[in-house]
């Protein structure tokens, strides 16, 4: 059997039984994993196959790998999950329509986030969504400012549910699409429009009126999609 074909089924190995020790609680998380040559003696294996497969478990979120520093073993969450599907997520963002299969996941979501918070928003809720709100308004004049005060608007909202997932699915929508939002032409005028929209999502949320918050929501993200859809078109136009 050719040796690539040996060393790579050996790096299997070596990924499924170092995987298992941190799943199982053997390796902790935050402790550190067997030396190089340790590894090497206990799976019977040269020092590329012991790099190859810390590489993997790196990718996966189950290892903190730096360099000159033994790995440091990482219990897997929902972040390194996401994270593993970077390059995937990557791929399917390369033409518009898939951009929009994502951007529409988050619309559905958000509207739904929108009317449960109107629902079930609470005293700390409420305060923290105003900050957020005066926050993006004094932004308005530095679009970059603007940019990370508009993301914190909006990550409020996943907030609000208190479930832990949501706000991971938020940071995930955001670095996906932020090559997106980047390219948008932006301007103070336009900030005010969307800390508009903002205002307006908020007042609905504050009213207790959650058909005004999904209503609203659905304005101010439909409008956004075509500054995004413009993104692609600006690339594809043909040079004079």
């Amino acid at each position: 059997m050719p040796a690539a074909i040996l060393a790579a089924r050996a790096a299997d190995a070596m990924v499924a039984g170092i995987e298992a020790d941190i799943t199982s609680g053997r390796l902790g998380d935050g402790s550190y994993l067997p030396a190089e040559r340790e590894l090497m003696i206990e799976y019977g294996v040269g020092r590329g196959v012991v790099r190859e497969a810390i590489a993997r478990l790196a990718s996966r979120g189950l290892v903190e790998a730096r360099p000159r520093f033994r790995p440091v073993a990482r219990r897997p969450g929902l972040d390194a999950a996401l994270g593993a599907l970077d390059g995937i997520v990557g791929h399917l963002l390369s033409d518009q329509a898939g951009v929009k299969n994502l951007y529409d996941m988050r619309v559905f979501l958000e509207a739904s986030l929108a009317r449960n918070a109107a629902i079930h928003a609470r005293k700390d809720d409420v305060t923290a969504l105003r900050a957020a709100l005066a926050m993006n308004e004094a932004a308005i004049p530095d679009s970059e400012k603007f940019y990370a005060t508009d993301v914190a608007f909006h990550a409020a909202l996943y907030d609000i549910a208190r479930n832990p997932v949501l706000p991971v699915v938020h940071k995930a929508f955001t670095a996906w699409l932020s090559p997106h939002w980047m390219r948008m032409p932006r301007s103070p005028e336009r900030n005010r429009v969307n800390f508009l929209s903002h205002r307006e999502i908020c007042t609905a949320i504050l009213e207790r009126d959650p058909d005004g918050a999904e209503r609203a929501l659905l304005n101010h993200l439909s409008a956004a999609w075509e500054y995004v859809r413009g993104t692609f078109e600006s690339r594809e136009a043909p040079e004079a």
